[in-house]
């Protein structure tokens, strides 16, 4: 089973080009593959298919064995790989959670990734019940009254005063879990360092604290505009590195910028 290993800005991939042969991937041998100490490692196992409406279709599952709808970082590799492979400069990806335009930026530096419009009512992130999703009015110690938003999958986003005294590890698996979000959520930690800058940190659902999250980047961005803390183009800084995001207001689609990289390729012999 051959793969590749790339990452964006430390969100990392294990990828398995299925487009001509399929190979059986069980939870079990997900689980193995995605495994830092037994396995290869990474945050999630991204699976390229063929498919009729797009140029490929990326699936994404979480090192616990299930499958996410949607994943920035991950788009933007992908698109990147199938850019260079193709020489081309645009591609559209297809995901569960939609279909993402992409194009090459910087001279080949970094990928733009057309996350297409949020969701912002409670029925589409989902929520289990109505609620104003711009105050959820759950919380817990310094992090209180989070928003939701959905990018193709379901977010809570908290707006704190200091980042440094929150303990993601701690709080993020009890938002994820919380009763109102049926399929789970991936779970926001922000601090507003200016009109257009943000400070997070995330914990994503099936996955743990990463790096960074693409989807998480583009739901805090949609949240701190909708709040008034920040203009629509805003750095979102992570502890991997930036990414750049812009809410249009002519079409409500939300564009991502970052960067790409390489790791090495390989083969799995016995699992």
């Amino acid at each position: 089973m051959n793969f590749l290993k790339m990452h964006g800005l430390g969100n990392d991939f294990v990828i398995l080009d299925h487009r001509s042969k399929a190979d059986n991937l069980t939870p079990e041998l997900i689980r193995h593959i995605a495994d830092r100490q037994f396995g290869v490692g990474c945050d999630q196992l991204i699976v390229l298919e063929p498919t009729n409406e797009a140029d490929l279709f990326m699936r994404i599952f979480n090192p616990d064995g299930g499958e996410a709808e949607s994943c920035g970082n991950a788009t933007r590799c992908v698109a990147h790989l199938y850019m260079k492979e193709k020489g081309e400069t645009a591609c559209v990806i297809e995901t569960k959670g939609g279909l993402l335009s992409c194009r090459m930026v910087e001279n080949g530096r970094a990928v733009e990734v057309d996350m297409g419009p949020p969701q912002l009512e409670w029925a589409d992130i989902p929520l289990a019940q109505e609620k104003d999703t711009l105050h959820l009015g759950i919380g817990q110690g310094a992090a209180r009254d989070p928003v939701a938003v959905g990018m193709g999958n379901p977010h809570c986003v908290f707006f704190v005063e200091n980042l440094e005294s929150i303990s993601v590890e701690d709080m993020g698996p009890i938002f994820e879990n919380h009763e109102l979000y049926p399929q789970r959520a991936n779970v926001e930690f922000a601090q507003v360092l200016g009109d257009n800058q943000i400070r997070l940190r995330v914990w994503e659902r099936g996955a743990g604290i990463t790096l960074a999250c693409g989807s998480g980047a583009c739901a805090t961005a949609v949240a701190a505009a909708q709040r008034g803390l920040t203009g629509r183009n805003v750095e979102i800084i992570m502890d991997g590195g930036s990414l750049m995001l812009e809410w249009r207001e002519d079409d409500d689609h939300v564009l991502m910028t970052g960067p790409v990289s390489y790791v090495f390729d390989g083969a799995l012999k016995e699992l």
